[in-house]
């Protein structure tokens, strides 16, 4: 049995493993320690006498992997990023955010939702997480559009949707996490995500306005804010635009040609920013104990998927099994385009039985290098590609769909995660409660996706500004 074999045999067994409910970190770790075992021992001709050293070996590659890979430098944006986001909610950023929003934008149909919307938008401009987003405005939005009689469905559904968004706007780990993996530049693919990200929010606004108009019982409208009011709730929102505006100044600084410093100082003055802004609005140690516990407690996740995932890569990396699966793609006689498509349709399948950051970690490493392959190569002219732009500028392109996929697959039945959060935040909703609720999004996430594929100039704008 060759390489090839083992990595295809161990990989089976990797998804039997997620399928039946073991966490994708232990799963992809337990997988990749047992097919390094296996690769070199197969090398050793399966002597008895040879599985020690097989053994030994294969723990040591394994071990070196935690530390080598995620001790690296621009891991540390991801507890930065997320860091910001709880502290603005126990600041109470957030529902001065949504007030705003609300006194905005909820005089039209549906109002009160399209202002959960823009302001879970806004909320994930300053905070990396999906499920810390929908968390959050569970808690916030679900009571208010309750009281004024909303459809409970529809009302959770809004909030977990609207929680995806903070996978593709910036800062975002799941978009750091791809840019390590594929070596790419956080900051372009950090740029790249505001336009897609803004493109998703609208498509969502105005898929809530329509429901409205068409369903008169689903979201009445609140009107009533004068100007005055309107203009009274800005003031509170200034820290988000604040954060936000440092952000893209340590990505891309849109008033000179160089930026002010690298994403990950950028992250950690944003998170001091809205620190000093806490304790200005009085918060306690108790809040800022549970801020700081919280950030701990899904930054550990998150680098634990990451250790296990990182120690399959390693194996797969042995087993040669990215290169043959790249091969295979480019010897298909279909069009680039259409397998594209086909690959995107695969990651809407996987993500019903597999969270969004295992699910990329997992199968990037093999379809990457295939994606890149079709185009022509990580560095081919954009004359002679095959999807009409250059390496890099493909890589980005390509993060920013599969990321998009990843947020989709946060409210697919049936692992969908924001929808198990919304649902745990209130106990009289069931968690088919909102799996039904966030059925009206797939069609908005099917169109967006679509929009990108089609014009990835959406995507590639602003990156092309930071060349």
């Amino acid at each position: 049995m060759d390489t090839i074999e083992i990595g295809l045999w161990v990989t089976g067994g990797l998804l039997v493993l997620v399928v039946t409910g073991m966490r994708v970190a232990f799963a992809a770790a337990l997988a990749g320690l047992v097919g390094l075992l296996w690769v070199f021992w197969s090398k050793r001709g399966y002597d008895p006498e040879q599985f020690g050293w097989a053994l030994t070996v294969a723990i040591k590659t394994a071990g070196q992997v935690p530390h080598s890979k995620v001790a690296a430098h621009t891991l540390s944006l991801i507890p930065t990023f997320i860091l910001i986001g709880y502290l603005a909610y126990y600041a109470g950023l957030t529902r001065a955010l949504f007030e705003a929003a609300k006194r905005w934008v909820a005089w039209v149909p549906g109002g009160l939702a399209v202002s959960t919307v823009f302001a879970t938008a806004g909320f994930a401009a300053v905070s990396g997480a999906s499920v810390a987003t929908s968390a959050v405005f569970a808690r916030i939005a679900i009571p208010e559009m309750l009281k004024i009689g909303y459809n409970k469905q529809f009302a959770a559904g809004v909030v977990a949707a609207g929680g995806t968004l903070a996978s593709l706007i910036p800062p975002s780990a799941i978009l750091v996490i791809y840019a390590i993996i594929v070596e790419q530049d956080v900051g372009k693919l950090l740029l790249a995500g505001f336009i897609p990200g803004a493109f998703s929010a609208i498509i969502y606004g105005l898929l809530i306005v329509g429901i409205a108009v068409v369903f008169k019982n689903v979201g009445p409208p609140v009107r009533g804010f004068t100007w005055r009011q309107r203009f009274a709730a800005l003031p509170g929102a200034l820290p988000i635009f604040a954060v936000i505006l440092i952000i893209i100044g340590f990505v891309y600084n849109p008033f000179g040609e160089q930026a002010w410093g690298t994403p990950t100082e950028g992250g950690a003055i944003g998170a001091f920013i809205v620190f000093l802004f806490a304790l200005w609005r009085g918060m306690r140690w108790e809040q800022l104990k549970a801020a700081l516990l919280e950030t701990a407690k899904l930054t550990a996740m998150i680098f634990s998927i990451i250790w296990g995932v990182l120690i399959y890569v390693r194996f797969l990396g042995f087993a040669d099994l990215p290169g043959a699966f790249s091969d295979w793609i480019t010897s298909l006689t279909l069009s680039p385009m259409l397998i594209l498509i086909c690959i995107l349709l695969a990651y809407a399948v996987l993500g019903m039985f597999m969270d969004a950051i295992g699910m990329l970690l997992l199968t990037l490493p093999v379809v990457y290098p295939a994606v890149m392959a079709m185009n022509g190569g990580e560095m081919v002219s954009a004359a002679e590609s095959t999807f009409g732009m250059s390496g890099p500028m493909c890589a980005i392109w390509f993060g920013i769909l599969v990321v998009k996929m990843a947020e989709f697959c946060l409210i697919t039945p049936p692992i969908g995660l924001n929808c198990f959060v919304v649902a745990g935040v209130w106990p009289d909703l069931s968690v088919q409660d909102v799996f039904r609720g966030v059925t009206p999004f797939f069609i908005a996430d099917g169109l967006t996706i679509a929009a990108l594929v089609a014009f990835p100039g959406i995507v590639l704008y602003l990156p092309s500004l930071a060349q």
